[in-house]
């Protein structure tokens, strides 16, 4: 089962049509289940995703947090409330296309490792030239420094197991280190060109000055966990006799 995370913060009009096309995209390919976690918002989203998921007769949920306590909280939150073998993660504003999901499950198949990333690539970005500098110079700071492999690091399109995630050291942000963390445990990360549409309803939370400063202290805190991770090979397990019994 795949299990469809979404953070989501005073998005009332946005994640009630994702839903619909979550479902669309979905429901005639694999059982799957849609999880929001309301990361406090003051409008209807929670309600809306109920009203939505019952109309449509797909398994959802909204997770309500007490107080806004960032993205990559919200989906750590729907990642232990997931059922799914399989998370795939997407931001609620209806930017990311849920069009492209059955593309990165195939993709995914194909993947021999335990541990993977199929991460999402915004190829032609629908933002202001600014935004497409300012994402282009960050996303080639953070591949020098990391050594990651992914061109988009910022999408939230993402595919990967429930488990690989659970194994990672969480901390504020970790959403945008996915493809790195997994690189660091021995995983496989593979890219997927997907679409990318303009915001339909409401702002973004986000600008160039508040990405900026904490992500300097991001990538030198996942370098850290990167020169310090150990990979363990095993060589062979010797038992007692008792132990084969």
């Amino acid at each position: 089962m795949i299990s469809v995370v979404i953070p989501a913060k005073d998005e009332t009009g946005n994640i009630g049509p994702l839903i619909t096309e979550i479902h669309q995209a979905l429901n005639k390919l694999t059982p799957f289940e849609v999880i929001v976690v309301d990361d406090g918002s003051t409008d209807g989203t929670a309600a809306e995703v109920v009203n939505t998921a019952n109309a449509l007769g797909c398994a959802a949920k909204a997770v309500i947090h007490k107080q806004s306590t960032g993205q990559s909280t919200a989906v750590w939150t729907g990642v232990r409330q997931a059922a799914g073998e399989w998370i795939v993660t997407l931001d609620a504003d209806g930017q990311n296309d849920p069009a492209d999901i059955p593309a990165m499950i195939e993709l995914a198949k194909q993947i021999k490792a335990a541990d993977f990333c199929v991460a999402g690539y915004r190829k032609n970005r629908k933002d202001t030239a600014w935004k497409r500098f300012q994402s282009r110079f960050a996303n080639k700071v953070r591949n020098a420094m990391l050594h990651d492999g992914v061109p988009d690091t910022g999408c939230g399109l993402k595919l990967f197991p429930r488990e690989t995630f659970i194994k990672m050291p969480y901390f504020n942000h970790m959403h945008r280190y996915i493809p790195a963390l997994v690189r660091r445990m021995g995983g496989e990360v593979q890219i997927s060109v997907v679409n990318h549409r303009d915001r339909q309803v409401g702002v973004s939370k986000y600008t160039a000055w508040n990405r900026a400063w904490v992500g300097i202290v991001d990538i030198l805190g996942v370098m850290w966990l990167i020169r310090r991770a150990k990979i363990a090979e095993i060589k062979q397990i010797e038992t007692s006799i008792s132990a084969d019994k």
